[in-house]
């Protein structure tokens, strides 16, 4: 059944009738919402009632922040306000969509979208291109994996105009850049680099060229200029398996995709050209798709495409590239809190699940349907396949494969250029994948530097495969198995000290730990007691 509220008319007050300002009223008026239209300046005003005869008008911004008939503001005022207005429309119980930028301050981006959340209020931000049929389109071969693994995209945002004093070209146009280069690769980046101009007026850029690298290995670059003979605004998508133009100056064919194929003759690559697909769309405005999205996000009290916290990552992106711009370096960003950590080389196919404080190191690949723990450590030129399960706190050293069939659980060690395998009989013109035997690494089990486990076979709890040996059987738990075959040569102790068994008895020399030997499995006291009872 149809929730009535859906369908029930929003009181929105319009905050700022200038440049763009007068776009949202237009819009808002459109979709029977426009309240109130607040703005300093009177000659706006005056202007905004003769085009909308009736139309309730403000100077006093408290005033309208006061009246419990609107039910949200749409602020469209310089940036430099942005975090005073939000602040005060939230405690004021108002809904909030803000033009691009979220604000300047990442600490105050930090307190809107906290203060938002405990209040239960809508905090949107204008990034409009996420509303644009050409981008809403795209992101939807993404996830279907038409375009293949994302390599790069960049995007050209240039025009003669409008100057501004208060902020430059990188704030003025590349959110919405950054916005669409974080909602296609699905993750923040790691690093971004920023040069640019200031040619007019000093100290304030004209033009900026910025770069991003993305864990996953994807790149980005994002060029806006205000002092370009002509206007452009272009982006493109470069994926393995199509290619995509967005040329928003187009009336007609604003989207083409390109099903070019790369070929390899002997070591060199060479491509296969193909003719454009043109990708036909339903043609509605951007910005009255923005607009009505607010509202039903208004109506529904659900969280919107570009809501705060997507705002504030942008945020971040641009206040890197801006200090950057600056200083003349490379900008590392911190992984998002409760996320992970890719070096920028390391590459990280999608859909793969990471869990929160794993760090990924240089040259290592992570195939996508992968699943890593918490607290992971992966060395560098390590292989993940699709399919391999990691727990948690597990430690892979340099130049280890996780082949698919592959399960390591919580704790477990890899040492350098240790190897797994996971068919017995293998040949190279032969496929085998469905003959693929599993391997299962139990709890804190250590597997030395370069030993190989030959597939099909269970490392027990705590085992200790010496350097070098070859697994052909199962482990057992706490055994320290050595050689080619490896052999149980001793026990270890969870702590990774070698036991000295006495009889059925033994007591970690290190930790003090007692041990017991029954039916020729050896275990924790505790543990073997428990079982027994």
């Amino acid at each position: 059944m149809r929730n009535p509220a859906a369908d029930r008319p929003v009181a929105v007050a319009a905050v700022g009738a200038g440049y763009w300002g007068k776009n949202i009223i237009r819009t808002l008026h459109r979709l029977c919402a426009l309240s109130c239209v607040c703005d300093t300046d009177e000659i706006a005003l005056e202007a905004q009632r003769e085009t909308y005869v009736g139309v309730r008008t403000e100077t006093n911004y408290r005033a309208v922040l006061g009246d419990k008939g609107i039910a949200a503001v749409a602020i469209a005022s310089p940036a430099a306000a942005h975090a005073d207005m939000i602040r005060q429309a939230l405690e004021a119980g108002k809904d909030v969509f803000v033009e691009k930028p979220l604000c300047l301050s990442e600490s105050e981006g930090e307190s809107l979208v906290s203060l938002a959340a405990g209040l239960g209020r809508v905090l949107m931000v204008g990034h409009l291109l996420h509303y644009h049929d050409a981008v809403i389109k795209l992101e939807e071969m993404i996830s279907r994996g038409e375009m293949g693994k994302l390599y790069y995209v960049y995007s050209n945002r240039l025009n003669i105009g409008k100057f501004r004093s208060e902020e430059n070209a990188l704030w003025s146009f590349a959110p919405h850049d950054v916005s669409v280069a974080l909602g296609l690769a699905g993750e923040t980046p790691s690093e971004v680099f920023c040069g640019g101009g200031a040619f007019l007026q000093n100290g304030v850029h004209d033009s900026a060229c910025a770069f991003l690298s993305f864990p996953s290995g994807m790149k980005a670059h994002i060029f806006v200029s205000w002092l370009n003979p002509c206007k452009e605004q272009k982006l493109v998508v470069v994926g393995s398996r199509k290619m995509a133009v967005f040329d928003d100056t187009q009336k007609e064919r604003k989207l083409l995709v390109y099903p070019h194929e790369i070929s390899w003759k002997g070591k060199i690559p060479a491509p296969e050209k193909k003719d454009a697909e043109v990708i036909e769309l339903p043609g509605t405005e951007p910005l009255l798709n923005e607009i009505s999205h607010f509202l039903q996000c208004v109506r529904e009290r659900k969280s919107p495409v570009t809501d705060g916290a997507e705002g504030l990552r942008v945020l971040r992106v641009l206040q890197a590239c801006q200090k950057s711009l600056d200083e003349g370096e490379k900008i590392s960003l911190p992984g998002e809190k409760g996320k992970f950590f890719a070096h920028p080389s390391a590459v990280i196919d999608q859909p793969a699940h990471i869990g929160e404080g794993t760090s990924i190191w240089h040259f290592s690949h992570v195939m996508k349907d992968s699943r890593i723990g918490r607290g992971c450590n992966i060395g560098q030129n390590v292989v993940i396949s699709s399919g391999a399960k990691i727990g948690d706190n597990v430690k892979i050293q340099n130049n280890v494969s996780v082949y698919t069939g592959v399960t390591l659980e919580d704790g477990v060690f890899c040492g350098p250029s240790m190897v797994f395998t996971n068919v017995t009989n293998p040949r190279s013109r032969i496929s085998r994948r469905h003959e693929y035997r599993p391997t299962i690494v139990r709890e804190g089990a250590t597997l030395g530097a370069n030993c190989t486990v030959v597939c099909g076979h269970v490392i027990g709890r705590f085992a200790f495969v010496g350097a070098g040996a070859v697994v052909t059987k199962d482990v057992p738990d706490y055994a320290l198995v050595v050689g080619n075959p490896a052999r149980v040569a001793g026990y270890m102790c969870e702590c990774g000290v070698r036991l000295n068994i006495d009889g059925d008895e033994a007591t970690c020399p290190s930790c003090g730990a007692p041990y017991e030997k029954r039916g020729g499995k050896i275990g924790r006291r505790q543990d073997i007691e428990s079982t027994v009872a």
